[in-house]
């Protein structure tokens, strides 16, 4: 085949829709993840040695190892906003764009924050327990829990997130305030109903505590034994934000002691491959804790709509650097 004629070969490291595959298979040699589970490292490196683009998710890893293993490529299309599992500066040294998609997550992931909360305070998980049990004959005074009514919600990190669930807890008559190296604009604050504290202030006051902060040097580890200590005792504390900013064995302690009434989770720390000593799994004690947690699978964005749209941008980008459009 005369070279000229060679289709630049995409590779798409997971499951996306077919419309997806469509769009790149116009004009390029795609290569699918036609199955749902995550590729073996080894295997997204072998697809990838002769690709010129790679759409790459979550559980993806583009290191300098990566990168010099796969010389021909010109762009990687990151299907996702928080890219804390990429070097960026790597990709600049070999000279490979990379892009993330535009803020379509927040709203998804507002709207779950506020689902974790409910269903913590609430009791939802054990009453769902109950009722299929067959041991629910009717009204009767058990599982009274925490409402969002007249409670005060502690917002740790009040980026795109964290201003996205203040706004939509509007509506339920709880005092908000929030922790933030930077302070909203006075009339943010006040159009959210927000009020700044300093985080142990936060912690102590708050019966609810939402992190929705990004993971950096300062903020992995914020929530340890130290501030948990600090907490209200029978608090419930909610992670959107990224798994590593919250120590999961000292919450498991916390919920051992009674420290906390509760923890939900839609991140984890064995999520975070920017992190060397990251753990293999959900610490252990937290897995076996089914009264006091409910966990989710990363469903923060996993509404079909957006992450149809998330797919089709990210895909639009590889094909605008291929082609020389941008």
């Amino acid at each position: 085949m005369n070279p000229e004629l060679r289709l630049p070969k995409v590779v798409i490291t997971h499951w996306v829709h077919d419309e997806v595959i469509r769009l790149l298979e116009q004009s390029c040699c795609v290569v699918p993840n036609i199955g749902r589970s995550t590729l073996p490292r080894d295997e997204v490196l072998r697809r990838c040695s002769d690709a010129d683009a790679v759409m790459v998710f979550m559980p993806d890893r583009v290191d300098e190892e990566f990168l010099s293993l796969c010389p021909r490529l010109k762009v990687i299309g990151a299907a996702l906003k928080g890219y804390d599992n990429f070097d960026v500066a790597a990709c600049e040294r070999h000279d490979v764009r990379f892009s993330i998609v535009r803020d379509l997550l927040t709203e998804p992931t507002a709207e779950l924050a506020v689902a974790l909360l409910l269903a913590m305070g609430r009791n939802l998980p054990p009453g769902d327990r109950m009722v299929r049990s067959g041991e629910f004959h009717g009204w009767r005074p058990v599982l009274y829990g925490k409402g969002l009514s007249g409670s005060t919600v502690g917002i740790i990190g009040m980026g795109a997130i964290g201003r996205a669930v203040a706004k939509r807890l509007q509506g339920f008559g709880c005092r908000l305030v929030y922790s933030d190296p930077l302070r909203l604009k006075p009339e943010v604050e006040t159009g959210l109903g927000l009020a700044l504290c300093h985080l142990g202030e936060l912690l102590s006051e708050s019966d609810f505590v939402l992190v929705a902060a990004p993971l950096t040097p300062q903020t992995r580890h914020i929530i340890n034994s130290e501030t948990l200590g600090g907490m209200k005792t029978g608090a419930y504390l909610v992670n959107v934000g990224r798994g590593s900013v919250v120590d999961e064995a000292a919450v498991a302690e916390a919920l051992g002691s009674n420290r906390l009434a509760g923890y939900a989770a839609d991140v984890f720390e064995f999520e975070d491959w920017a992190r060397a000593d990251r753990p293999l799994g959900i610490h252990p004690d937290l897995l076996a804790d089914h009264g006091k947690t409910v966990f989710t699978p990363h469903l923060g964005s996993a509404v079909d709509g957006v992450r149809r749209e998330i797919e089709l941008e990210t895909a639009r980008s590889i094909l605008s650097v291929l082609h020389g459009e941008d």
